[in-house]
């Protein structure tokens, strides 16, 4: 596996939990209420896999060396990758926010499903935009070695920042909420 075949794969396990979590939104806007801790563990995914871990890969690694093969930062695919990455993590505080109120008895569901929606539809346009337009640039700019230097990044890096059987867990945690809702 090289570096942009890994982070598309982190993208299905991603698209999968933004599906549960969708089907949580509908079961919440038709009166039913959230599950708070299963609600309290996709947020904690959404911030430690796919920010913290994913979005870490990209930032940290994937986009200087993309910089370094000629890709431009401003005005560019990773500019607007950058600021969507701002985004999402703005939607998560905002999910943060609405579950602290809902587990102090406040109805912030609302809030809470417009939060997740907004940052669902976000990073769905967000993995799109990423798997058909700058993982293909990386692939063409970037050599065979190359990637699997990234690749080798990812590894070392996802153990440093997130910690040895983390990842793993996460994948069961999708598999166990897909079972429940999907």
């Amino acid at each position: 596996m090289n570096a942009t075949e890994q982070l598309r794969a982190e993208h299905e396990g991603i698209t999968i939990m933004l599906d549960v979590l969708e089907r949580i939104c509908e079961e919440m806007s038709s009166g039913k209420p959230g599950n708070l801790e299963h609600l309290e563990r996709i947020v904690e995914f959404l911030s430690v896999f796919a920010d913290k871990c994913h979005h870490g890969k990209e930032e940290d690694i994937l986009f200087p060396a993309l910089e370094k093969s000629g890709i431009p930062r401003e005005g560019g695919p990773i500019g607007v990758m950058l600021s969507e990455h701002d985004h999402g993590r703005e939607e998560i505080r905002l999910m943060r926010k609405a579950l602290e109120g809902l587990r102090g008895g406040q109805d912030s569901s609302k809030d809470f499903v417009k939060a997740a929606r907004e940052y669902c539809e976000l990073l769905r346009n967000h993995i799109l935009k990423e798997n058909t337009i700058l993982f293909v640039m990386a692939e063409k700019n970037l050599t065979a070695d190359q990637q699997e230097r990234l690749f080798e990044d990812f590894e070392t890096m996802e153990r440093e920042k997130i910690g040895e059987g983390r990842h793993e867990a996460f994948h069961l945690l999708i598999d166990e909420l897909k079972g429940v809702y999907l």
